[in-house]
């Protein structure tokens, strides 16, 4: 059975929306599935010395006009945050609790719909309430998830989730881990898409 894609992301990435919009059917077309893994970005730009992109002199304006483009490139829906950027640290966390509680499909699913929520309609999901009442949506106890967010165990959990991640060579997002190769970006698909095609022509013809 062939391994999953390792696609990690923080909720707070326009790239990494569109990653997600795009990812699971890559990996469908090619008999994968994918394992969801949200970290905090800048957890990893600490480890590597990096900033973010709005706060780098000419890139700032760049990046802006290049999600934009992007979007509309590949046909996603795109509305930059009212409050872009933020740290978001609810949505992370609660992906994490709701995959302890039920199941990483479950997880997905709210991860999906988090972005969605945040890059398209203007849903602040920096914000606990916002965040409760998208899973609540999709069947999650609401209570027990607003007081997972904030436990001592999902903390850690995130954190030793950025600590395993920046182990294995993540330094941005969206990074996606496939048998061991390493790709990072938005812009990287088609290449990871010719990477999973020669793999699978390969152990064919083993």
């Amino acid at each position: 059975m062939s391994t999953p894609i390792d696609f990690y992301f923080d909720f707070g990435s326009p790239y990494a929306y569109f990653a997600a919009a795009r990812i699971d059917a890559l990996a469908a077309r090619h008999g994968r599935t994918v394992r969801w893994r949200p970290v905090l970005i800048l957890a990893l730009f600490k480890a590597t010395g990096a900033l973010p992109a709005p706060m780098v002199p000419l890139r700032g304006p760049y990046a802006e006009r290049d999600t934009a483009r992007t979007a509309q490139l590949n046909g996603i829906v795109y509305r930059q945050p009212a409050n872009f950027p933020q740290l978001l640290l609810a949505p992370p966390r609660a992906t994490l609790w709701i995959e302890n509680e039920y199941g990483a499909d479950k997880a997905a699913t709210f991860a999906r719909r988090c972005f969605e929520a945040y890059f398209s309609e203007g849903i602040d999901i920096g914000q606990d309430d916002a965040v409760v009442q998208l899973a609540e949506a999709l069947g999650v106890d609401g209570a027990r998830l607003r007081e997972g967010l904030h436990s001592a165990a999902i903390k850690e959990q995130l954190k030793t989730a950025g600590e395993e991640a920046i182990a294995r060579g993540v330094f941005g997002v969206p990074f996606m881990i496939v048998d061991g190769e390493p790709f990072w970006g938005f812009d990287r698909f088609d290449q990871m898409e010719q990477w999973l095609t020669q793999a699978a022509d390969t152990k064919a013809a083993a």
